[in-house]
């Protein structure tokens, strides 16, 4: 027997996924430079030179077990070290090696904390859309249910009168993203806190624990003086994934980290449950030579200027062809509305130039497109027609 649930989420193929594959089909066909591909969030600026100075350097002096051998299954004692120190000086905490564990990039992360926090008397997550839609998988497939609060599409905030309308006795968790993907929307300082508050009160009315997810691979992709929050100063039952795939360009090395600050109720039993999470998941030892290079480049920030440039050029063209999007505050996504108020139905449209745009129904908002600007500035330049045919065609139809 095979399991059905695992053969649906196979044939149930990310939209994000097969729009690249798509594009990777028509570059054989018309050629690569004529296929406009913003499906992918995998960043065009290379990792900071400190990652390949620390790489050769590690190479130089370390024996090949040090670099190849496993370490610790909740990852290398003077990386989570380097970790907590680092948390330490910028936000003003006091966290130590203990409440960190080492993951195989954000997925390993979530994965790892839906899966302790999920249990037979609190079974459901709450999520703000627009989100990530990989948090529906990664809860469902883990035995919880997803729910799911509508996007506050004038503001970009939360929409706290039906956050706390689906907050009961079953909530294990509410899962946040800010910097946000798609939208790149940073949540205020003012939303923050009055989520807090929010949780504070109905974890006493309901005389239980409510924890909050705060997924933050984006956290140092922020522009224009913009503060994100940092939400364990907030609310202290607050657990944090994060990942290194944007902030030091490394997605396909995953390596990421969840922290568990003890102050958190029951910390050390739900650290416990996040490494058995992990463990049963088979995420146990991340990478070691990216462990070692994270230690090396713990306090390494992005260089933001390509990021910015390329924000800038298609938010103000797309804008000036009469496209409405959400102006970025971070991460590497413009949100765009459909001109025809239906995203799937527009991005067919936009295929017919080689346009690839991800539908935003698989965000949780219809009517919206995801266009990712983590790509070279010659190719948003030159794709710019086709953005203005693909709205000469919704205009006709």
């Amino acid at each position: 027997m095979i399991s059905d649930k695992m053969v649906a989420l196979g044939a149930n193929h990310s939209v994000i996924r097969d729009l690249f594959e798509y594009g990777n089909q028509r570059a054989e066909i018309v050629g690569r430079e004529n296929v406009y591909d913003f499906s992918l969030g995998n960043p065009s600026v290379p990792a900071p030179v400190e990652v390949e100075l620390s790489i050769k350097k590690i190479l130089n002096e370390k024996s090949p077990v040090e670099i190849h051998g496993y370490t610790s299954a909740s990852g290398s004692i003077e990386t989570r070290n380097a970790i907590a120190d680092d948390l330490n000086k910028r936000f003003d905490t006091s966290y130590s090696a203990s409440e960190l564990y080492i993951t195989c990039g954000a997925a390993a992360s979530l994965i790892s904390v839906l899966r302790a926090c999920i249990c037979p008397e609190a079974s459901e997550i709450i999520g703000i859309a627009p989100f990530f839609p990989e948090y529906r998988c990664f809860t469902e497939a883990n035995g919880g249910v997803f729910r799911l609060v509508s996007a506050d599409t004038e503001n970009f905030q939360i929409r706290f009168e039906e956050l706390e309308s689906l907050i009961t006795k079953n909530t294990a968790a509410v899962l946040i993203n800010s910097p946000n993907n798609p939208a790149g929307i940073v949540y205020s300082k003012q939303s923050i806190q009055k989520l807090a508050d929010l949780l504070e009160r109905k974890s006493k009315e309901l005389g239980k624990s409510i924890y909050l997810i705060s997924d933050e691979p984006y956290r140092e992709l922020v522009y224009d003086n913009i503060e994100v929050p940092f939400v364990p100063n907030f609310y202290r039952n607050t657990i944090v994934c994060y990942s290194y795939s944007k902030s030091l360009s490394l997605p396909g090395e995953r390596i990421g980290y969840v922290l568990v600050p003890k102050s958190t109720d029951d910390g050390e039993t739900l650290y416990a449950a996040v490494a058995g999470a992990a463990r049963a998941s088979g995420y146990v030892c991340a990478p070691s030579l990216m462990q070692l290079v994270i230690k090396e480049c713990v306090s390494v920030r992005p260089n933001l200027t390509e990021y910015i440039e390329n924000r800038n050029l298609l938010y103000s063209s797309l804008t000036k062809m009469g496209y409405e999007a959400v102006y970025p505050q971070g991460a590497f996504y413009l949100f765009v509305k459909s001109p025809i108020g239906d995203g799937n139905r527009f991005s067919e449209i936009a295929k017919h130039y080689d346009l690839l745009l991800v539908p935003g129904e698989t965000f949780g908002c219809k009517e919206y497109l995801r266009v990712s600007y983590c790509v070279s500035k010659e190719m948003i330049r030159r794709s710019l027609p086709a953005f203005q045919k693909a709205l000469d065609e919704a205009k006709n139809l």
